[in-house]
Formats: structure tokens, C-alpha cells, sequence
């Protein structure tokens, strides 16, 4: 790597962190900087997760350090969005992700309109124990989420939000279970990418290094500043991968 490649890596990897970090979306931001150092777009999204991985764990022991991860929650979820990756990762070997593109756009564009216009939704944790027919269905998106992690990705930090802000939880603690979440899923997709070879790990850890630093601002910055900076970050972030989904559809690759 020469010089301008370990500062683009780095640059960008922190900022795409310092987003992350909270709602998800990062990879809108690291996977063209990838892709700008001259990697194929297999090996750009590969490599990212090595880099994904090391923010989504510093930003997680953020929120853990903060209280605002529900661990009798997320403890029994965690294994799910680890397995559920893994499946998604193994599948889309085999299926081309574009299957799922447009039921991703018209999801996220729910996910924006709902979030909106709900002005104070996610403001107060109105969690309660859940009934036995909404766990059900609770776990079955976290499993179903986490297979889109590995399937196919961009967006997940957003959708494991969105799911924890339904069953009733403030934002806040939200990101947070979500980020823990997230971190199991990349987990599982990292090890099948690191076992397939398609990790450029020299670009990884400089990218993940600067993910690290951004996650760590990120966090800090969104517990400091509260639910109202989150909320209008997650507005934001759904808009912009509702803008990258409608481009990739217009102008395919």
C-alpha cells in the first residue's frame, strides 16, 4: 500500500465508524472507498467486514459501558444473528443477492415514512415482557435480519434498529441491542469470507484501525447528545440507502 492508499483507508474508515457507530450505514461510505483503492467489489465487501467488525466492537462496549444494552434481550438473540448471517453468507454463493433489492428498497422506504412520521416514537422505553405470539415473530426478523447481513448487508445496523424501536425500546437503547446484534452478524460472515480468502486483511486492519477510533467518537458523541441526534442520524442513513438502492436499480453495475 503506498501512502495515499493508507490515508484514503483511514479517512474514510473513520468517518464511515463515527456513523456506524449508532444506526448502521457505514458500508455506504467504507465499501467505495474499497473499491476506489482498485479491489474487486468481492473483496471490497469481504474486507469490510473485517474492518465492520473491529468498529462494530468498539462502539459495542461503548453502549455496554453506557447501560444501554438489555442483556437478558440480546443474550438469547445473539446466537441468531450469528447463525442467521452464516446461512446468508453460504447462500448468496449460490443466489445472486439482486433478488432481494427491491423488497430491501420498498422496506426501507416503510422503515423512513413510519419513522417521521412518528414524531415522538423511540423518545421513551415503553418495553415490556412480550407477549408469546410477538417474541415469536420478534425473533423470527432478528433471525431473518441477520441472514440479510450476510446475504447481502448494506442497511442491517438500520433494520436491527428499527426492530427493537417496534417492540417498544427508546432509541438509545435501541442502537444499542442492535449494535451488539450486528456485531454477532459480522462475525459469522467474517469467518466464511476470512475462510473463502476473499479478505484483503492488510486493508482491512488500516480501515478497521480508523473504525475503531471513529466508532469509539461515534458512541460517545450519540449517548452525549441523546435519543433526538440518533433519531434524525437514522432518518438520515434510511434515506441515503433508499437513494444508493434507487441508483443501483436505475444504473445497474
Amino acid at each position: 500500500m503506498d501512502e495515499m492508499t493508507i490515508l484514503t483507508l483511514f479517512f474514510f474508515g473513520f468517518l464511515a465508524a463515527f456513523i456506524d457507530a449508532v444506526v448502521g450505514g457505514g458500508g455506504l461510505i467504507s465499501i467505495p472507498a474499497l473499491l476506489a483503492t482498485g479491489l474487486p467489489p468481492a473483496a471490497a465487501v469481504a474486507t469490510n467486514k473485517l474492518a465492520s467488525t473491529m468498529g462494530a466492537l468498539t462502539s459495542t462496549i461503548a453502549f455496554i459501558r453506557a447501560g444501554k444494552v438489555d442483556f437478558r434481550l440480546t443474550g438469547k438473540l445473539f446466537p441468531l444473528a450469528l447463525i442467521g448471517s452464516f446461512i446468508g453468507a453460504t447462500t448468496v454463493q449460490f443466489i445472486s443477492s439482486d433478488v432481494l433489492k427491491p423488497l430491501i428498497l420498498f422496506l426501507l422506504i416503510l422503515v423512513a415514512l413510519f419513522t417521521v412520521f412518528k414524531k415522538n416514537w423511540g423518545t421513551v422505553s415503553t418495553y415490556r415482557k412480550m407477549e408469546t405470539k410477538k417474541a415469536v415473530l420478534f425473533v423470527a426478523a432478528i433471525f431473518i435480519i441477520g441472514f440479510y447481513d450476510g446475504f447481502l448487508g448494506a442497511g442491517t445496523g438500520s433494520f436491527m434498529l428499527f426492530a427493537f424501536l417496534l417492540i417498544g425500546f427508546d432509541f438509545m437503547q435501541s442502537a444499542g441491542n442492535a449494535k451488539l446484534l450486528n456485531f454477532g452478524s459480522n462475525i459469522a460472515a467474517l469467518l466464511l469470507f476470512l475462510y473463502m480468502d476473499m479478505v484483503y486483511v492488510p486493508y482491512g486492519l488500516v480501515m478497521g484501525s480508523a473504525m475503531i477510533l471513529g466508532a469509539l467518537a461515534g458512541s460517545r458523541f450519540a449517548i452525549r447528545k441523546g435519543t433526538s441526534y440518533v433519531r434524525a442520524l437514522f432518518i438520515l442513513v434510511t434515506v441515503s440507502l433508499i437513494g444508493k438502492n434507487i441508483y443501483d436499480f436505475l444504473f445497474p453495475h
